[in-house]
């Protein structure tokens, strides 16, 4: 059995759920439409061309959290699922991970976006281990804090070598699809790196190191 790692956002999906969700927000009259927008908009072209302040947008993108109690969250997205993310779901993600569950093989979601945000969307994918950025919630309410290292960057390689050590697993035979050149830094560990619709820049260093690349969306 070898691990299968999966990004999320436009690997899996068709899209972003974290700037999607931002978007999201301001449809539902929740969030001050013309400065929220702008600086999630800038955000996500800072990810884009590789240079985003992961904290600063981890600070920005779950303040929001911190207005709304649970069970409010949980109403709120699930209209967020039906309406924004099950039309960026992908036929042939569902068949890349029916591939991998039939040769017996461990799947993993990689994804730097918060929990609160991915957590039902991986699930609607099937797979319950996941890796994401962490929110702090304090007695039933989110903080808005960041809790641990995010996963983003260099942050994944960290959080995927403290979840092996934990989980008694090993790197032998290992797989990982990614969209970005922002996940270099795990594709550069595992053993059969996979770019997924990639970016130019991550387009560029898999046609330099003769990597697979695949497209969900064709």
């Amino acid at each position: 059995m070898a691990l299968a790692i999966f990004d999320l956002d436009n690997t899996l999906i068709a899209g972003d759920s974290d700037h999607s969700w931002g978007e999201f927000l301001v449809t539902q009259q929740l969030v001050d439409k013309a400065h929220f927008q702008q600086v999630n908009d800038q955000f996500y072209a800072d990810y884009v061309a590789g240079n985003l302040d992961i904290y600063a947008y981890l600070e920005f993108s779950l303040q929001p959290l911190t207005t709304m109690t649970m069970a409010e969250l949980a109403l709120l997205h699930e209209q967020f699922m039906q309406r924004v993310i099950k039309p960026m779901q992908l036929p042939k993600a569902q068949a890349l991970l029916q591939q991998h569950r039939d040769a017996g093989d461990r799947l993993l979601i990689i994804t730097s976006t918060n929990r609160f945000v991915v957590e039902p969307i991986c699930h609607s994918l099937g797979i319950t281990e996941i890796l994401a950025s962490e929110a702090e919630i304090i007695h039933g309410r989110y903080t808005g804090k960041t809790l641990g290292v995010p996963t983003y960057k260099e942050g994944k390689v960290t959080r995927l070598n403290s979840w092996l050590e934990e989980h008694h697993e090993s790197l032998a035979g290992s797989w990982f699809y990614s969209d970005s050149i922002n996940d270099l830094p795990l594709l550069l560990k595992v053993e059969h790196p996979v770019a997924v619709d990639p970016c130019p820049a991550l387009r560029q260093v898999a046609e330099q190191k003769n990597w697979p690349i695949i497209s969900l969306r064709a």
